[in-house]
């Protein structure tokens, strides 16, 4: 049976759909990956089509995909789950009936925000439901400046508030919008770049919280 990562995150501009992306690329290089689009936006199948358009001669890291939601998305999670290693889920941002299922298949919930006020306040009803599924749950900062005072701010705050903040964290790196728009992920586009050793150092952190 398939581990299940759902990436969830109500506040748009999280980047929760360009991180699925990444991590997706990342954990093929060891797992067989799956993933699986539930977000009406529909951007992580943008940017699956655009990398099925790239030469098979690059080398991608091969992963398969599904957008199935709604009524048929537990039989497609039970699909997808007999012929993969792993499963990431791009999930709504609204708590819809989708993301409810989302939340309760997962295996771990990941939750990403920018370090500020706004995100946080957002990713509380995430959180609730990921408790109301008995689902563990991660916050992590995307899109973050290394070192600030409100960045510290928020983790003080998350840790007061008995909450689970990974210690790893992804910068505002123009390398990771310019490896999404292309097709790739930055385990292809960049490897040895710090965007690329934040994403290394991201999947090895949350391989340590999965069954």
């Amino acid at each position: 049976m398939a581990v299940i990562l759902t990436i969830a995150q109500q506040k748009g501009g999280a980047g929760k759909t360009t991180l699925a992306a990444h991590l997706g690329v990342a954990f093929a290089q060891t797992r067989r990956v799956a993933l699986l689009d539930i977000d009406p936006q529909k951007s992580l199948a943008r940017w699956f089509a655009l990398r099925e358009q790239l030469p098979a001669a690059k080398g991608l890291a091969r992963l398969g995909f599904s957008d199935v939601s709604g009524w048929r998305l537990g039989a497609e999670l039970d699909r997808l789950g007999r012929d993969f290693d792993m499963i990431l889920i791009d999930s709504a941002p609204q708590l819809t009936t989708d993301s409810r299922t989302a939340m309760r298949a997962a295996d771990l919930v990941l939750v990403p925000i920018q370090p500020s006020p706004p995100d946080f306040w957002a990713a509380e009803g995430t959180l609730r439901l990921a408790a109301e599924e008995r689902r563990p749950a991660y916050l992590m900062f995307n899109r973050a400046a290394s070192a600030s005072r409100l960045r510290q701010g928020m983790a003080a705050e998350i840790a007061e508030r008995g909450l689970s903040l990974l210690e790893a964290a992804l910068g505002n790196r123009a390398g990771f919008a310019n490896a999404f728009a292309r097709g790739l992920g930055i385990d292809e586009a960049a490897p040895r770049s710090r965007a690329g050793a934040e994403l290394a150092a991201l999947a090895a952190e949350i391989e340590t919280h999965l069954p």
